[in-house]
């Protein structure tokens, strides 16, 4: 697991998708932390993350998740590696896990500014760690959905629109229930929604129903990954 993992997130790195996913993460959280300059104010560094995380995350996850099996499947590569003497569920977390290594040392990186302004201010570090543990939970379970479609499609361009596509809707549902009046439907629609999820961590709350429910999506569709990867095995 950690062999194929290493080799996948060296791979990032030797063609252009690990630069633009972390340049671009930097550039965008970099502009904002203008703004918390311009203002002179750290309580505004919490909202970054608050405001820009998830439409960041629609656009550039698909970056990460859209190669991961896609690629192996157009150029058939996937049957060395289904062959090979490891079990599919390494293959699959070790894969998982290389995508999460990348987003979360692109993550981390975000906070420098942070450090630095905190020798200028006092931001509320509780505040914005809860709000990058969020941030982490929620990047593990889309990541996860990212992967298992990819691992449905030999195309990358066809991985990456679905799964913007699917990202987009997990996050916007909330902003659909409002306009709902059937309360059923309604909570329905709440209790999916990623943003209603991470909105407690943006509060400086470790909410436990939301942790638990980015985990279990999170775990869920690397399951349905590996059941997917050992069906291709027997075929």
């Amino acid at each position: 697991m950690s062999a194929i993992a290493k080799k996948e997130f060296r791979s990032y790195f030797l063609s252009p998708i690990g630069y633009v996913f972390s340049g671009a993460m930097l550039l965008l959280f970099g502009f904002f932390y203008m703004e918390v300059l311009a203002t002179q104010s750290s309580d505004y560094i919490p909202m970054i993350y608050a405001s820009v995380f998830s439409w960041l995350m629609m656009f550039l996850l698909p970056l990460i998740t859209m190669r991961t099996f896609s690629e192996e499947i157009r150029t058939k590569s996937d049957q060395g590696l289904l062959t090979a003497p490891v079990g599919v569920f390494s293959i699959v977390m070790g894969k998982f896990l290389a995508a999460f290594y990348l987003f979360t040392v692109s993550l981390v990186a975000t906070l420098i500014p942070a450090v630095v302004i905190s020798f200028m201010g006092s931001p509320d570090w509780p505040k914005i760690f809860c709000t990058f543990i969020g941030a982490l939970l929620c990047g593990a379970a889309l990541i996860a959905i990212g992967n298992f479609i990819s691992s449905l499609t030999q195309s990358q361009l066809v991985a990456a629109v679905a799964t913007f596509g699917v990202l987009m809707f997990l996050f916007l549902i909330g902003n659909i229930a409002s306009s709902i009046s059937i309360d059923w439907i309604k909570n329905v629609f709440n209790w999916i929604s990623f943003d209603a999820r991470y909105q407690p961590f943006t509060n400086g709350i470790l909410n436990l129903s939301s942790l638990v429910y980015f985990i279990s999506i999170a775990a869920v569709f690397i399951f349905l990954t590996a059941r997917k990867l050992e069906s291709r095995r027997w075929s």
